[in-house]
This record gives C-alpha cells, structure tokens and sequence, in this order.
C-alpha cells in the first residue's frame, strides 16, 4: 500500500466562489505562449499593472524566476519542460482556486503539454494567448542574447531554432506583438475579459 493512498485532498471551507465574491471578480490563467522575445512577460506585466490599477487580485508567474526557485532542478530536454508545464499548471491552478487572474509568461512549445493544464481548469478559467511575432522579429530583439547563442549552438534545443514551436490549434486569443503596441495589446486583453465577464 503506497504512501499515497493516505495522501487526501482536502476542501477549503472558504470557497474559490467565496473569493470571488469578495474580490468582486472571476479567477482564471492567462495563458501566455510563444517563441523567445515574442513579448509574453512584458505583456504579462504591463497587464498586471493595469490589473492592479483597478484593484483586481492578480499575479505574475514568469519563466525564469519559476527556474530560478519552484523548477530549479529541471533543465531544458523535452521531458523537463514537460515537468516544468505540468507544475505551473498545478501552480496556477491553486492562484485561480485562491480568486486571482495568474499571468504565466512561458514559451510552452508543445500543443500536448498546453492541452494538459487546459484540462486542469473548468470551461472558462483557462485563457490562452498566443503571442504571436515573426522570429525574425524576436532575433531582433533577442533580450537576452539567447538566439546568438542558439546559432552558434551554444544553446542544444531551443525553440524556433533547434526545436519545434507548435502554435495553438484554437487559442482564445491571438496578440501580435509586431502589429500592436503593449498598451494596444492589454486594452484588447481588459476587452476580452469584460466581454467574457471575468472582471
């Protein structure tokens, strides 16, 4: 008999409706997807800030600070970022039961390991934003020097360069970071948001 069997979930006597009662807005996870430099933690943040202006319970989980602590131990191959998807999922989802909007800024290349946290969630409480930008356009900008590195195969499976990005099949919503401004970009986030009556 494994130790797990003894391992039982137990109920909050405060609710996540009682939450957002309180906070007099729905919880869910943005979901943001796409390559290296396309603009997922800068729009991330930019909404958070705009989130917090209207006194709205929200909070940003971002690639590398989540590396440097929770999934320090996990590195780069195909079944480690899987790990690393699955637990921000398993992360997300207790921000959301908590009454908050969590942003996630990851690449999150693989369509399977996106579907596998979507299916953690009820309909609704899982929107996913792809980021979408020309690669050319994120070498371009390449903030941290990660696509230099890349071309001179310093850097073993990364994503648009050495491995595959699979763009979402069916995402909520579509943000493209060369056509928009950040400012842009947030307002049509805030939109979808009100329309789908989160906030």
């Amino acid at each position: 008999m494994g130790e797990e069997q003894h391992i039982i979930w137990h109920q909050s006597t405060v609710t996540k409706q009682d939450r957002q009662q309180q906070n007099q807005h729905k919880s869910c996870v943005i979901w943001f997807t796409g390559l290296s430099g396309s603009g997922k933690s800068s729009l991330a943040n930019a909404l958070d800030q705009m989130l917090f202006s209207k006194n709205v319970q929200s909070y940003v989980l971002d690639g590398d600070n989540i590396r440097h602590g929770l999934n320090a131990g996990l590195g780069f191959s195909k079944e480690d970022r899987k790990e690393n998807i699955r637990r921000i999922g398993e992360v997300s989802k207790l921000f959301v039961d908590s009454g908050q909007i969590v942003s996630t800024a990851f690449i999150s290349p693989f369509r399977e390991d996106r579907e596998q946290v979507r299916a953690l969630f009820p309909e609704g409480e899982f929107i996913e934003v792809y980021v979408k930008c020309p690669i050319s356009v994120c070498e371009n900008r390449d903030p941290k020097g990660l696509y230099k590195k890349a071309r001179k195969g310093e850097i073993s499976d990364f994503t648009g360069i050495s491995s595959p990005y699979e763009e979402p099949d069916d995402p909520e919503l579509v943000i493209e970071t060369d056509q928009l401004t950040i400012s842009q970009s947030v307002e049509s986030i805030i939109h979808y948001l009100k329309q789908k009556e989160i906030l």
